[in-house]
C-alpha cells in the first residue's frame, strides 16, 4: 500500500525540546518549504496507480514518499551511500525532523531504500524535476529566458577494463551462476570447473611482462591473453553442457520454486553469452579487426567505450550526459534550473539528444529567447532542432561564424556558455553526478535524475518568493 504522507512529527518527546533544538537550519529549512508542496508526490502516486493499481490501497504500507523523497535529497547533497544514510539520519535530530521521523520510530532500512530507488526507475525523478521547475515558476515566479547546453561523460561504476581482467571476470561470473543452477537443478552432473586461479597465475605474470617495455613483451602479453581467452572459452563450453542439461531435467530442489529454477538458469544462459562475447573481443582485437559495440565489464553491460580527446584522460567508460540549463538571463550569478537529464550509451554525439532535449522545452512550455551550444553542436541541424521550441530564438555556437550579435552581445553569450562547463564541474563535485553507483542505462538515468532534482531542489529555495 502506497503512502504519501508522514505521520504526526511532534510527538510528547518532541514537545520537551527546546525550540532551538527543534528548529531546522537555514538551508534545511528553506528546502523543507519546498519540499512541503504536495504536488511533488503526486509522480509517485502515478507510478504506483500505473504500474501495480491495486498497491494503492492494498498490501504492505511503503515508507512515506515524504520520509523518501528527503532521504534522497540528503543523499545526494551529502555524497552519502545508504549505509551512512541511515545512521547519520539515526544520530541526528535535525535530520530526522527534516525527514519527517519521529525520535520513536526507525530510519527505514538501507535495503529498503536501494530496492524501492530502482523500483521508481528514471521516470520518476524526470517527473519531480518538472514538477519542482512548474513550482519555481509559480511560486518564485522564474522565468526561462536563456537556454545553455552541454554534454559530458558520466563514468560507470567498473574498473578500467581490460581483455585479460575481463577474462577473470568471466571465468568467476560463470563457475559462480553454475553452482547456482547445480543447487536448483540437483540431478544434474555436468560440472563448471572454477579457472579463476588458473586466470589469475596469468594475470599476474601479465602483469610482470608489461614491466619490460620490449617487443618480445608484447608478445608474451598476447600469449597470456589468449591463455586466459581459452580457458574461458573451456568454461563457457561447459556451461553450454549444464545448461542443455538444466534445462531437460524435470528436478529441482525442494527449497526452490520454479521460478527460482528458471532464474537461475537464465543468469547462467546470461554470463555464458557474456564470456563468449569476451572471448570473440580478444581474436578480434590480435586479428586487427575492428571491435564495434566492445564489452568493458560483466557488471555493467551497457557501459561503452568514450573517446573525447582529453589529454588527461582519452578514454572514459560510461555513458554521455546533456544537461540542459534555463536561466533567467545571460547575466552572472543568473539562477538556473537543470532540465531531466538526456542520457545515451556510446559516444553519442552532441546533436544525438539535442531533439529530446528540445521535447523536454516544449513539454514544460519554456521558449528561451537565446541559447548557447557548445562547438560540437552543427550549426544547421541545431537551428532546425530548436526552431520547434521557438522560431525566433537567438542561437550561439561556440567557433561558429554565423553567430549574429553585436561584438558585445557575442561576449556576453560566450561567457554565458561557458558557464555551463562550470555548472556540469559542480553538478560532479557537489552532487555526485560524475560516476554513477547504480548499473545499466537506467541506473545511470536514476542517479542523474537524483542528482539534478537535489541541486534544483537547493536552486529554488534560495530564490526569493514572488520575484523573477
Amino acid at each position: 500500500m502506497l503512502r504519501l504522507q508522514a505521520g504526526q512529527l511532534d510527538t510528547l518527546w518532541e514537545t520537551l525540546l527546546p525550540e532551538t533544538v527543534r528548529a531546522l537550519p537555514p538551508d534545511l529549512a528553506r528546502a523543507e518549504a519546498v519540499l512541503a508542496d504536495a504536488q511533488l508526490l503526486e509522480p509517485f502516486r502515478a507510478h504506483w496507480r500505473a504500474t501495480s493499481p491495486g498497491g494503492l490501497v492494498d498490501g504492505r504500507p511503503t515508507i512515506p514518499m515524504q520520509t523518501y523523497l528527503r532521504l534522497m535529497v540528503l543523499k545526494h547533497r551529502c555524497g552519502w551511500g545508504y549505509e551512512t544514510l541511515v545512521r547519520e539520519v539515526a544520530d541526528s535530530l535535525h535530520l530526522r525532523r527534516f525527514c519527517l521521523i519521529p525520535l520513536h520510530e526507525r530510519v527505514p532500512d538501507e535495503s529498503t531504500l536501494r530496492k524501492l530507488t530502482r523500483r521508481l526507475g528514471p521516470e520518476v525523478t524526470d517527473a519531480l524535476i518538472r514538477r519542482l521547475i512548474a513550482i519555481a515558476a509559480r511560486e518564485r515566479r522564474f522565468r526561462a529566458r536563456a537556454l545553455r547546453v552541454d554534454s559530458t561523460v558520466v563514468e560507470a561504476d567498473v574498473r578500467y577494463p581490460t581483455d585479460a581482467g575481463l577474462c577473470g571476470d568471466a571465468v568467476r561470473v560463470i563457475a559462480r551462476a553454475a553452482r547456482a543452477v547445480r543447487r536448483a537443478v540437483p540431478r544434474t552432473t555436468q560440472h563448471v570447473r572454477d579457472r579463476s586461479r588458473a586466470v589469475g597465475r596469468r594475470l599476474r605474470e601479465l602483469g610482470r611482462t608489461l614491466r619490460r617495455r620490449t617487443e618480445e613483451a608484447q608478445r608474451s602479453v598476447r600469449r597470456l591473453t589468449e591463455a586466459a581467452a581459452a580457458q574461458v572459452r573451456t568454461s563457457a563450453r561447459e556451461a553450454r553442457r549444464l545448461l542443455r542439461q538444466a534445462a531437460r531435467s524435470r528436478s529441482r530442489a525442494t527449497d526452490r520454486s520454479p521460478a527460482a529454477r528458471a532464474k537461475a538458469i537464465a543468469e547462467l544462459e546470461r554470463v555464458a553469452s557474456l564470456a563468449e562475447r569476451v572471448v570473440a573481443q580478444v581474436r578480434q582485437r590480435f586479428a586487427g579487426e575492428k571491435i564495434a559495440d566492445r564489452l568493458v565489464s560483466l557488471f555493467d553491460t551497457d557501459a561503452r567505450p568514450i573517446r573525447r580527446g582529453k589529454l588527461a584522460r582519452p578514454n572514459e567508460f560510461g555513458y554521455v550526459v546533456q544537461i540542459a540549463e534555463v536561466s533567467a538571463s545571460t547575466k552572472r550569478g543568473a539562477r538556473s534550473l537543470v532540465l531531466p537529464p538526456k542520457l545515451a550509451t556510446g559516444s553519442a554525439g552532441e546533436n544525438t539528444l539535442l531533439p529530446r532535449t528540445a521535447d523536454e522545452l516544449i513539454a514544460l512550455g519554456l521558449r528561451p529567447r537565446e541559447a548557447a551550444f557548445d562547438a560540437g553542436f552543427g550549426t544547421v541541424v541545431t537551428a532546425t532542432t530548436m526552431a520547434a521550441v521557438r522560431p525566433d530564438i537567438e542561437l550561439f555556437i561556440a567557433g561558429s561564424k554565423r553567430n549574429a550579435g553585436s561584438r558585445r552581445t557575442l561576449r556576453r553569450r560566450a561567457r554565458y556558455r561557458v558557464g555551463c562547463e562550470g555548472r556540469i564541474a559542480h553538478l560532479k563535485r557537489e552532487y555526485g553526478a560524475g560516476r554513477s553507483r547504480l548499473k545499466g542505462v537506467s541506473g545511470s538515468r536514476i542517479w542523474q535524475g537524483w542528482t539534478i532534482f537535489a541541486y534544483d531542489l537547493d536552486t529554488t529555495a534560495a530564490m526569493p518568493v514572488g520575484t523573477g
